[in-house]
């Protein structure tokens, strides 16, 4: 009888052992679950502080591309590219390169999904990330030149969408986030997806998107 017991109490000690000596497959991959989904949601593209980041990241982009184009405007009387005909940035701003930039990497949205752009070729039948306010001149240092991909092509009133809201195409770089403007002086700024201020298209303005 007593045998007995000390082998069930051995046997039970035996099991706590096993029990205790490490997780079981189920936690394990509970665990590494559970990790995945934090990590995704801090560092992901729909994180909003990730996407602070790349907006600041896509802003150095912004005015890598405006030392390109003040060059060009101050070989042209002051006037920013614009091509005649131009139904897109691409077609408009291509002048740019290779004459006045050779790295076409600033024209890619750390943001988008855009390929990246082979160096010292033409743009023009690429694809590049931001929309362009042709017809404007060095001196209307107050308006937007560039900005990241809007969602239309129209003049927005404030409080209309100017990128997407829902984090789906068109005007997506960010996300949901909203984007970046890029001013006629050089300087940029955050804007939400929502215009703070009308975005106006004046004396034969026009928007091109990507």
């Amino acid at each position: 009888m007593a045998a007995t017991t000390v082998n069930l109490r051995y046997r039970a000690s035996e099991i706590g052992m096993r029990a205790n000596a490490g997780f079981s497959l189920i936690e394990l991959l509970v665990t590494v679950a559970i990790i995945l989904i934090l990590t995704t949601l801090y560092f992901g593209p729909n994180n909003a502080n990730r996407q602070q980041a790349i907006k600041r990241a896509c802003q150095k982009n912004l005015e890598k591309i405006f030392v390109a184009m003040e060059i060009y405007a101050n070989e042209h009387s002051g006037e920013f590219p614009q091509v005649a005909g131009a139904k897109t940035s691409e077609e408009a701003l291509d002048v740019l390169v290779p004459k006045y930039t050779s790295d076409p990497s600033p024209f890619i949205c750390p943001g988008s999904s855009d390929s990246a752009l082979p160096a010292g070729e033409s743009i023009r039948t690429r694809k590049i990330s931001y929309a362009y306010y042709m017809a404007r001149y060095l001196t209307n240092s107050q308006q937007v030149l560039m900005s990241d991909r809007q969602v239309d092509t129209q003049a927005k009133a404030a409080g209309q969408a100017v990128f997407s809201i829902t984090g789906k195409a068109p005007g997506n770089n960010h996300r949901k986030f909203g984007g970046n403007f890029l001013f006629c002086d050089g300087h940029c700024e955050m804007s939400p997806s929502v215009a703070t201020v009308a975005l106006g298209l004046t004396n034969g303005e026009v928007l091109l998107n990507p």
